[in-house]
């Protein structure tokens, strides 16, 4: 059922006061008429048949990382999926008022839906907020808003869960040994979601006693990884274990792992790239587990998108709203378990 612009905006802006409570609005209808916001199909089958065409904005990053990359890709891939969506694509960029004049001709074309990945929340979070009052709902993926009134859902990875996994990965394989050397190769630290990464891994080494010895920080490149863990090699001369943040900088990171001739620890990637899965896979390297941070947001932003324009919710949820917030799981993968989860790695 379809609902129209003005009933639409009304619901998007209590969304938005409400934040955690997600069904609060099941019942709301438009003053205009008696069309009811609550979706008349709740099942897989409904969600997935055609309905009034979707046109969908999609703004990210520029794609100059692996994770980036596939991000767009998957946005892409998932809108070719309905004949109902039609996605108008902005070009990838890090410049924020660009990425805010992109948002504004959105507004000014009457899409039905954006998805935004922003260069920076906080800069982004006042246009966000103008494309909900306008009555256009905006998804916000992986890099949040700093008002809940900027997004109708937000879909993040759990930056804080990556930590608390690769600590407990680490734990589960050294817990018996209260002196163990545990390294830690982060990303780019003035960004919160490094300090949140950071966080989770103290935090869960220190339930079984250990914590980071020896900690450097790179950039999220291969050569800032390269660099970062030369650093490291040469001021810990013994080391049981290292998590490294990212498997796209992570390239760098086995490259002076190699050069230095070291192999008496084993190594916690981040992110999920096919190059650190197919490396657990072989078995032969100091890479044995990777903590995925899933590279899909944007594609589960745009299926999300559609729901939300077209009055559907999700199917496996008795709620009749599409959720307000959902976080993304940050399993590890092993060589037990790297079959399940290659086909959706990306590419470093």
């Amino acid at each position: 059922m379809h609902i129209t612009r003005t009933s639409r905006r009304r619901l998007l802006l209590a969304s938005g006061a409400a934040i955690t409570a997600i069904g609060l609005l099941a019942g709301c209808s438009s003053s205009e008429g008696s069309t009811s916001t609550q979706p008349t199909n709740n099942s897989a089958e409904g969600n997935q048949e055609s309905g009034d065409t979707v046109r969908i904005g999609f703004s990210g990053p520029a794609a100059d990382h692996g994770w980036l990359g596939a991000i767009n890709s998957a946005a892409l891939a998932e809108a070719e999926r309905y004949d109902d969506v039609e996605l108008v694509v902005a070009e990838g960029t890090n410049d924020a008022n660009l990425q805010i004049s992109q948002v504004e001709t959105f507004i000014n074309d009457g899409v039905d839906a954006i998805v935004l990945l922003p260069t920076d929340g906080a800069a982004l979070t006042e246009v966000a907020i103008q494309a909900m009052e306008a009555g256009i709902p905006v998804i916000n993926v992986d890099r949040e808003f700093s008002s809940p009134f900027a997004a109708r859902t937000t879909i993040l990875g759990d930056n804080y869960g990556m930590g608390v996994s690769a600590g407990t990965y680490i734990c589960e394989r050294l817990g018996d040994n209260p002196d163990a050397v545990v390294a830690e190769i982060a990303g780019i630290d003035s960004l919160p979601l490094t300090q949140d990464r950071s966080q989770g891994f103290a935090d869960a080494l220190s339930d079984c006693g250990l914590e980071v010895s020896n900690r450097v920080a790179a950039d999220f490149t291969v050569q800032g990884g390269e660099a970062a863990t030369s650093q490291l090699l040469a001021s810990a001369p013994q080391i049981d274990a290292i998590w490294n943040h990212d498997d796209d900088q992570g390239l760098g990171v086995l490259a002076a792992i190699e050069a230095a001739g070291r192999d008496e620890f084993f190594m916690v990637g981040g992110a999920g790239s096919r190059n650190a899965m197919e490396a657990i896979q072989a078995g032969d390297g100091v890479l044995e587990a990777t903590v995925i941070y899933p590279s899909t947001q944007a594609a589960d932003g745009i299926r999300l998108a559609r729901l939300i324009a077209q009055g559907k919710a999700m199917s496996d949820l008795v709620e009749v709203e599409v959720p307000a917030r959902i976080v993304l799981n940050a399993p590890v993968v092993t060589a037990e378990n790297v079959e399940q989860y290659l086909p959706t790695a990306f590419a470093s």
